[in-house]
């Protein structure tokens, strides 16, 4: 086996978690096989970890394999029980260590400035401190929960002291990036609370160091999809083609789930269409005690990456009526841009954080919240689109998402 000679490690919540960065993360290991790279990691948590943190999981006998060349390490904990919390952050950091060690240029991209960012930023600071001279650059990526969740909980808090390790231990990287413009924003914004609060400095840096990266998509698995594959797959399900609104996401509040059951019970297309929420998350429970009078509405807990798009592409809207809440704001909206590659029915949603910027101007807008108008958005995809319209529409999306293919997204971030 030949020696690698350039090296790419990604630390990210990896593969089974149902998160749109897992998949950010797959696709540019992809990628980076066909760029010249010729060792790819990914650096994660051990499977139980996940299980125990409560975190929606694919079907484990389900995910789809990496290509060879790419490697998922899980490392174990280090020390006992009585250091519960910075055992698994000590593998990780210990693990990188090591790779560093090896005479091998290296790219470290990190997902989550918590707690992904600090493993890179303290593994590279251990390496240098120890003379081992390490051949690495480092690309830290805000997500959007980093500043929409954790910042802004500081902030509320009046915790500062946690926001500038936050913002320090992100600027320490040699590249600085956001997942949108509104991440852009909202980090900058951010930043000029904790300096007028600490008299630090951070804005400054930020509006000249942050860039933006839109999430990458692996469009060949969304384009082209065979018909017989997507009849198939509705019927095991018990569904038809334009028979049923989809929603395909996190099951969660932030996600406008509540309103989008709500809704659904007034429309008047209603007896033209079933209501399929697909996924799992914190309010699944509540949501299907919700619904349970209701046999038009159906749950799907265990979509794996294979049905996803044929789902998509046999829907006769899909709706992701997303809104701001105080735990998490959608800061861009991957599986829009997934669902206007899929093709389908039109994508319903709302103006909420970065969703703009992945659906420009092809999908049917709601005020966030506005349960009358997302019912009758629904009605209007339903009961009075032509298929001309539906068509342009669609290709529209399809034009628009194509900017988010990850060879293009791969290039402008790591070529």
């Amino acid at each position: 086996m030949n020696k690698p000679d350039r090296r790419l490690v990604i630390v990210v919540r990896a593969d089974p978690v149902i998160c749109g960065h897992s998949g950010e993360a797959r696709n540019l290991a992809e990628v980076a096989l066909t760029r010249g790279f010729t060792d790819v990691r990914l650096l994660t948590w051990p499977i139980p970890v996940l299980q125990a943190a409560g975190l929606p999981l694919k079907p484990l006998d389900r995910l789809l394999p990496y290509s060879e060349g790419i490697t998922v390490e899980r490392p174990e904990a280090v020390g006992d029980y009585r250091v519960p919390d910075g055992r698994h952050l000590a593998g990780l950091t210990g693990r990188l260590v090591e790779l560093l060690a090896e005479p091998i240029p290296t790219v470290c991209l990190s997902m989550y400035t918590v707690p992904h960012t600090t493993v890179v930023v303290d593994a590279v600071t251990s390496a240098k401190a120890a003379g081992l001279n390490p051949d690495v650059h480092t690309i830290a990526k805000a997500v959007g929960s980093d500043v929409t969740n954790v910042i802004r909980q500081c902030l509320r808090e009046g915790r500062f002291g946690a926001a500038t390790v936050l913002f320090t231990t992100f600027l320490a990287n040699d590249e600085v990036v956001a997942v949108s413009e509104y991440t852009k924003d909202e980090i900058i914004a951010s930043a000029i609370e904790v300096d007028a609060a600490c008299g630090t400095k951070f804005a400054a840096q930020c509006r000249e160091r942050v860039t933006v990266s839109y999430p990458p998509i692996d469009s060949s698995a969304y384009l082209d999809l065979d018909p017989a594959d997507v009849d198939a797959a509705l019927a095991r399900r018990g569904l038809e083609r334009d028979g049923y609104i989809l929603f395909l996401s996190r099951v969660a509040r932030a996600k406008g789930i509540y309103d989008l059951i709500i809704a659904y019970g007034q429309m008047q297309s209603r007896d033209n269409v079933k209501l399929v929420v697909a996924g799992t998350g914190p309010a699944l429970e509540h949501v299907q005690a919700m619904a349970k009078e209701d046999d038009r509405i159906i749950f799907l807990t265990d979509v794996d990456d294979e049905e996803k798009p044929l789902l998509m592409r046999g829907c006769a809207a899909y709706a992701l009526p997303t809104k701001p809440e105080p735990d998490f704001v959608e800061t861009f909206g991957i599986a829009l841009a997934e669902k206007m590659l899929a093709g389908g029915g039109p994508v319903i949603t709302t103006l909420t954080g970065g969703t703009g910027e992945a659906v420009g101007d092809t999908a049917i807008i709601v005020e966030p919240g506005d349960i009358h108008a997302l019912a009758s958005a629904l009605d209007h995809a339903v009961l009075s689109m032509t298929a001309s319209e539906k068509s342009a529409m669609a290709a529209r999306a399809l034009a628009k998402a194509m900017e988010f293919d990850r060879v293009a997204v791969f290039e402008s971030l790591l070529g």
